[in-house]
């Protein structure tokens, strides 16, 4: 997918069906991978449109959306960081596979037979069970999937919580189909695995009937994202749900599904998000002892430990039916670990409270705007990336991991926050005026300057007040 100006457009009516991978052979068949869409690109409205119906749908029925506003921006912001490396390189799931139907193919099938597509369905499917699989049994594998599994929420936005490190791995799992597929069938198919299941990450749909017995549906996938102890390593399918039922680890939603990790990490700054589980596979490793527990470490699930099942017990998952919480006069705090004697002790069953931020509705709405500005550069950059210099991209890719962090760092009520937006804000400025960053529409040049200005201004002062009054924190 090198050449933009050679690919097919996507039609509306085949925007809509790709989400749901109800697209025809006949119109999805490519000589080379050069022709492939970037279907997953060009998805993108379709995405909001349905983040949008999703969230309209939840107030009719709720009264509210469903999951928060902290929640989905952190979400969002992966989401954006697992795709910054493609204004680079292209993705190590298509490089690899290229090299292996160039140099080790056994057959070539042909790529506009409705044979192969189907087979191609069928095979990229397989692989993305045993890959997601895998990613929860191999410790340094959930290390990159563990991710998109740390949103204690549940919609659609979840869905984009997508790792920087997951395609490292996963493309082990597909290369055997480059012995005889076509990589501009496999391309196609590689999309519309994934953009399949952005729909299913919703609790707007309860039950989907007769179609529960072969796909992947919302109540199976909901089941996966819990951890409640039933849910734990189940339900790993992709399209098919038939992947799970054939190899035992299908499990039917029947308790309310609580979301997130079995250790939540009670952040929203992008670089924990993804990369903690890799500092706890360090810390674990060298205060392991052993050689061959070092290797087990590694590559034994993430609750394994010495003289344990290679993927741990689940007698040791937190049991969620009870939550005990302390009453304060302002607020609850809740925890599943500690009991405070001298606190009053509440019981609440059948409830779990997902971490939120503190920050106030004013500086959740700044964050909002500041987001918004950095999403226009992001989609600007991906398509222009074609004419930007090297220079320009990095310095584009900066700004927005910049800005990702500083939201984070905002939502978390982090102390050095203020320092950081103001130095974020400067950036901004200094990109503009040199010529790397520029406004879709050239008029509001201006208007940037001036509200950028506001903004240094006030983060600046807040960052002196902090200093002097804290100047060791």
């Amino acid at each position: 997918m090198k050449n933009p100006e050679a690919q097919q457009d996507v039609s509306v009516s085949q925007g809509i069906r790709m989400m749901f991978y109800v697209m025809k052979p006949s119109e999805t068949s490519f000589q080379t991978l050069e022709e492939v869409p970037d279907y997953v690109r060009k998805a993108t409205p379709l995405f909001i449109s349905l983040m949008l119906l999703e969230l309209v749908i939840s107030w009719i029925r709720k009264g509210k959306p469903l999951g928060g506003l902290d929640d989905a921006l952190a979400s969002l912001s992966a989401g954006i960081m697992s795709q910054l490396p493609r204004l680079f390189y292209r993705s190590i799931e298509l490089t690899s596979y290229v090299y292996i139907w160039e140099n080790y193919r056994l057959i070539s099938l042909p790529w506009d037979s409705p044979w192969t597509w189907y087979l191609t369905f069928l095979g990229v499917d397989f692989g993305y069970y045993w890959f997601h699989r895998m990613a929860h049994e191999v410790n340094i594998m959930w290390a990159g999937h563990q991710t998109h599994h740390s949103s204690e929420g549940y919609n659609l936005s979840t869905a984009l919580r997508q790792s920087v490190l997951q395609i490292y791995t996963s493309w082990i799992f597909y290369s055997p189909l480059a012995l005889f597929i076509p990589p501009s069938v496999y391309a196609v198919h590689l999309q519309f695995n994934l953009l399949y299941q952005f729909w299913i990450h919703t609790e707007v749909i309860d039950n989907l009937g007769p179609l529960e017995l072969i796909l992947n549906t919302p109540s199976h996938h909901r089941v996966h994202h819990g951890r409640n102890r039933y849910c734990i390593d189940k339900n790993f399918a992709g399209t098919l749900i038939i992947w799970d039922r054939i190899f035992g680890t299908f499990e039917a939603e029947n308790e309310k599904v609580v979301y997130g990790l079995t250790h939540p990490i009670n952040t929203f700054e992008p670089f924990k998000v993804q990369f903690h589980h890799l500092v706890n596979i360090w810390t674990t490793f060298w205060a392991t002892p052993g050689s061959f527990n070092k290797f087990s470490v590694i590559f034994k699930g993430p609750g394994w430990s010495p003289g344990k099942p290679r993927l741990g017990l689940i007698e040791e998952i937190p049991e969620l039916q009870k939550l005990l919480c302390w009453n304060f006069p302002d607020t609850w705090l809740c925890s599943q670990l500690v009991i405070e004697q001298h606190f009053k002790l509440i019981q609440v069953e059948g409830k779990e409270v997902p971490f939120s931020s503190s920050a106030s509705q004013l500086l959740k709405i700044y964050v909002v705007v500041q987001f918004a500005l950095m999403l226009a550069f992001y989609e600007e950059t991906f398509a222009d990336k074609a004419v930007l210099s090297q220079v320009t991209l990095l310095l584009r890719v900066c700004f927005i991991i910049l800005t990702l962090t500083s939201i984070g760092f905002l939502l978390d009520q982090r102390p050095k926050a203020a320092v950081l937006e103001t130095f974020r804000c400067l950036v901004f400025l200094m990109l503009c005026r040199s010529g790397h960053l520029k406004p879709c529409i050239s008029s509001l040049s201006f208007a940037f300057e001036i509200f950028f200005s506001i903004c240094i201004a006030f983060w600046g002062v807040r960052s002196v007040k902090q200093l002097v009054s804290d100047p060791w924190r």
